[in-house]
């Protein structure tokens, strides 16, 4: 590695000589020294989480041992340790893509549609193993679907109202959009809910299934295509090149299985709260800082952020 090629940003609670030492040693264990450091967030002076961004150099490493390194020493320490290339120097990202459910908001609508038609339990344990990377995504969101035929349109917008938030989305939002970035919401849930949070929170765009209603009730099916993992990652692309940016300068944000492919196309691909299996294949991940630790990923301090 080049020197300073290397970001290592750590996001704790609270960070502690403990932390520290274990920072060192990763360090020490992959032959990289630490050119500079850089405290983007401090709980003592009123910010949600601590925050410290270090650009290390040092003798060629295999990167992707480092990141799991830093991955597992973040699941011990209970603290989110992100390894990713020093781009910095480069152009600037401009476009950012995010899941909606378990993502932008704690909930998987799907789910909660189901839950209030009677079949809650058998839907959400194809929900879960569909994320986890157990069934094709297609085949079981028509699974799913097929179950929530009859019910009635009035249970969308009860649901639309009631959505809770994921922590730290509102003010991840509200910087983004001060900084000039484009959002946009690529999901496998609803646009009927996307649209929700699209007027709620200001996504430039949003890309999601569209459920057929007929007669004020659920039919059961959804218009073609499904956004499904193929088709968010061929989202990302085509929405970049219209804009006229870089893939390097996209960052996807999601949770499940079926954003990895989107993940992998991105610049910056992070996982958030996500399953094991996304953790462990996503080249970013966080756990601990909300939503907003994005805006840390990216270099943006308590200075710079309102």
């Amino acid at each position: 590695m080049a020197r300073g090629d290397v970001l290592l940003t750590v996001l704790a609670p609270r960070l502690t000589a403990d932390i520290e030492s274990h920072m060192a040693g990763l360090m020490a264990q992959f032959g990289l020294q630490e050119e500079h450091r850089q405290r983007l967030a401090d709980t003592e002076k009123g910010e949600p989480i601590d925050c410290v961004e270090l650009h290390l150099s040092g003798a060629s490493s295999e990167l992707t041992s480092l990141r799991h390194a830093a991955l597992e020493l973040s699941e011990t320490l209970g603290v989110d340790m992100v390894v990713q290339r020093n781009q910095r120097g480069g152009a600037a990202p401009r476009l950012v893509c995010f899941d909606m459910d378990s993502t932008l908001i704690k909930a998987e609508v799907i789910d909660e549609l189901a839950r209030r038609h009677g079949v809650g339990d058998e839907v959400a344990e194809v929900t879960e193993r569909a994320m986890r990377g157990e069934l094709d995504f297609k085949a079981s969101f028509r699974e799913r679907m097929s179950k929530l035929e009859g019910l009635d349109e009035s249970v969308l917008a009860n649901i639309a109202t009631e959505l809770p938030l994921m922590d730290g989305v509102e003010r991840l939002m509200a910087n983004l959009k001060r900084l000039g970035f484009r959002t946009v919401i690529l999901s496998g849930g609803f646009t009927y809910f996307a649209r929700y949070l699209q007027e709620r929170l200001g996504f430039d765009e949003i890309h999601a299934n569209e459920l057929v209603i007929e007669n004020g009730k659920v039919t059961g099916a959804v218009h073609e295509p499904i956004v499904d993992a193929e088709r968010k990652a061929a989202l990302l692309q085509q929405i970049a090149e219209r804009e006229g940016v870089a893939l390097a300068q996209t960052v996807a944000v999601g949770d499940g299985a079926n954003d990895l492919k989107m993940l992998a196309k991105a610049g910056l691909g992070v996982a958030f709260r996500a399953k094991p299996l996304v953790r462990a294949e996503a080249r970013q991940a966080i756990s601990v800082a909300g939503l907003d630790g994005v805006l840390y990923l990216l270099g943006y301090g308590e200075a710079d952020l309102i």
